[in-house]
């Protein structure tokens, strides 16, 4: 024989309010763990060679627009 909760006053269903403070713990341990992920890889051998190749790219960018325009207007 089956138990009828709301007979009790028990809801299973979570508060709107219950629900939206879940979901902005779940949220902030998501970010936290994003973060701590980020920090590990920026540690790690691969994270400081995409460092130094980001670093590389954006110095060779840098250098390349020195010389001449890259559009030039010809009147006439």
């Amino acid at each position: 024989m089956g138990l009828c909760f709301g007979c009790f006053g028990v809801d299973k269903r979570m508060s709107k309010e219950e629900e939206r403070l879940a979901s902005e713990e779940a949220r902030a341990k998501a970010a936290e763990a994003a973060q701590k992920r980020q920090e590990q890889f920026e540690n790690s051998a691969a994270g400081r060679a995409a460092r130094a190749q980001q670093q590389a790219m954006a110095k060779q960018s840098a250098n390349a627009n020195k010389g001449e325009p890259v559009l030039k207007w010809q009147m006439g």
